[in-house]
């Protein structure tokens, strides 16, 4: 890994994703550079005064992290919607993974086309790594998921192949279903013969959750296979809190999403 980017608005959601862009670049040795987007769509007085102040912090942040943490790169300041801004200093810095943190929510902005992180995640051409809690130390437990497909594989190698956060513990999650049970009948289904057909599901998704992980040249993931009795999201959620995971790795429409 060479570059990493922290896309900032200066807030304090923003100084978590910072602090973990920093232990990240520290513990690979790469450069890491900063981005502020300035919203255009406003008055021209009013978006010069902030990017003037927003190049001036930014100055004294890439001052800081070179003396105390030892970290070099670059910043810029960038006049556009946000997301297209992160999304052109992706395209132009080309780092090996964009840091983002949870921004600010909008309600009626973001029920039409989602938050600038969630619309990052789904579109940049690198993985995205959205921190969520307070970066206190390097991340010890990681869950990766994936549904079995080519676009999971694709992510996950690429993660796998980024050989970030190597020290960690790695689990491996998939959520299977059980077509037996989504019948209109299954209701009258004896509990031993529910239990039998949840047995051989489980059983044959850790056959291929096995063959699947495989493939990823990893020996150290440990296998997790869980029945969706919910939906994918809440037996995601379960799973994490089950293995103690601070980060999540999953594929988002093909592209690699790191939510932490």
């Amino acid at each position: 890994m060479q570059r990493v980017l922290c896309a900032t608005d200066f807030s304090e959601r923003s100084d978590r994703a910072l602090r973990r862009a920093v232990l990240v670049a520290r513990a690979e040795k790469a450069d890491l550079d900063l981005v502020h987007v300035v919203d255009d769509d406003r008055p021209k007085r009013l978006v010069d005064h902030e990017a003037t102040d927003a190049r001036a912090l930014l100055r004294q942040q890439m001052a800081t992290l070179g003396s105390v943490d030892g970290v070099k790169g670059r910043s810029d300041v960038i006049l556009a919607d946000p997301f297209e801004g992160i999304a052109r200093a992706t395209e132009e810095r080309r780092p090996d993974i964009l840091v983002l943190g949870p921004h600010r929510r909008q309600f009626l902005r973001d029920a039409f086309v989602g938050t600038t992180a969630e619309r990052a995640i789904r579109k940049v051409a690198c993985p995205v790594l959205s921190v969520n809690g307070p970066p206190v130390s390097p991340y010890r437990q990681i869950l990766l998921t994936t549904d079995l497909s080519e676009a999971s594989k694709a992510a996950l190698q690429r993660y796998c192949d980024l050989g970030i956060f190597a020290a960690a513990n790695h689990a491996i999650l998939t959520v299977f279903d059980v077509l037996a049970l989504r019948l209109a009948m299954s209701g009258s289904l004896p509990r031993e013969d529910r239990d039998h057909h949840v047995a051989t599901e489980a059983a044959e998704a850790r056959r291929s959750l096995a063959r699947f992980a495989g493939t990823l040249g990893r020996s150290d993931l440990q296998l997790l296979v869980r029945h969706g009795e919910t939906t994918e999201a809440h037996e995601i959620l379960k799973a994490a809190e089950q293995t103690q995971a601070d980060l999540v790795v999953m594929a988002t429409q093909g592209r690699g999403g790191f939510p932490g």
